[in-house]
């Protein structure tokens, strides 16, 4: 007699966005305002640059995927720029969307992070929540268009209409 193997889905890996600030009261501020992406996104704080290579590995580890970076550029040791920088010289994650929040980038930082560290875009500290999240849905959806991942699995964190016009897109292939 043989027995039938049940196929198990195997999970679409999780967008996520890695929070990178050392301010505690102004990560967990980023985090809240990200709160509605939770439940689809992982949400991931890191305070410094070692900090942000381990979520970097655990991330994965898990099969998940990198899609945002929002890193302040003063940080303590290395900069938010200079991670940026590194994370596109890696070529690990060729996709990722990278934006700086800060107040206290100079022209010559912010220069450098577009130019060597494919800075996607810049949000000066304070920021608007509303505004934020609008910011963190378009980068989302640049992510999964470019990355040619199915956006189906997302869309509750995505711009619906674009998501979807991809999916229509696909679909008449």
């Amino acid at each position: 007699m043989t027995h039938a193997r049940s196929a198990r889905a195997v999970p679409d890996p999780r967008l996520t966005i890695l929070v990178l600030e050392d301010e505690l009261e102004v990560r967990e501020a980023l985090e809240a305002d990200l709160a509605p992406f939770a439940d689809i996104a992982r949400v991931e704080p890191a305070e410094d640059v070692p900090d942000a290579h381990a979520v970097l590995d655990e991330v994965a580890a898990d099969g998940d995927v990198l899609a945002l970076v929002l890193a302040d550029h003063r940080l303590p040791g290395r900069s938010g720029t200079d991670f940026l920088v590194e994370l596109m010289a890696s070529g690990r994650h060729p996709h990722v969307r990278t934006v700086l929040v800060t107040g206290q980038a100079d022209h010559a930082d912010t220069i450098r992070a577009v130019n060597e560290g494919g800075l996607d875009y810049y949000v000066a500290k304070p920021w608007n929540p509303d505004d934020l999240r609008a910011l963190v849905r378009r980068q989302l959806t640049e992510y999964v268009l470019w990355s040619g991942a199915d956006p189906v699995p997302h869309l509750r964190v995505l711009e619906t209409e674009r998501a979807l016009e991809a999916v229509r897109g696909r679909s008449e292939l």
